[in-house]
């Protein structure tokens, strides 16, 4: 299920909404606008709001499930985190009603998604889950940083 919900999340939905308003897209700067639009809902929404809440409610699949950590004390750790990412999540979700809010989430989930990215790539000894979670981190983090800073000009 994990990862199904990932690629659903942070691939395949995104594309297919920006796919479905591929039609309409008359240059560049529509692309942009969709692609910033979709993977801010999507990646960034979606999958935040996810990720935080099953943080909150279930901590030690993070943990033990994602970074192969057996420690309960940490938890607690885990669940603050999922306070970010639900709130990080609705700002995303949101973004598709509050069009304005669609950039600066994708310049702040880009930068969260990346900087995670990073962290897991440069731990040696990753789970296959923790792979996952770097690829499709990095790889929405590109994306997301990308039509942020085309967006500056």
């Amino acid at each position: 299920m994990y990862y199904a919900i990932v690629a659903l999340t942070m691939v395949v939905a995104p594309l297919l909404s920006i796919a479905a308003e591929y039609p309409g897209i008359t240059g560049l700067g529509s692309l942009i606008l969709i692609a910033t639009k979709w993977f801010a809902f999507w990646a960034v929404g979606v999958r935040l709001l996810l990720a935080g809440v099953t943080q909150i409610l279930r901590p030690g699949f993070t943990l033990k499930g994602i970074l192969g950590v057996d420690e309960a004390r940490a938890h607690v750790v885990v669940q603050e985190l999922g306070f970010a990412n639900v709130s990080i999540g609705l700002a995303g979700i949101l973004s598709i009603l509050f069009s304005i809010w669609a950039l600066p989430v994708a310049f702040i989930g880009g930068l969260f998604l990346g900087l995670a990215g990073v962290n897991h790539l440069m731990r040696p000894h990753r789970t296959m889950r923790e792979t996952v979670a770097m690829v499709t981190d990095l790889w929405a983090a590109a994306i997301l940083l990308a039509v942020f800073l085309f967006s500056l000009f």
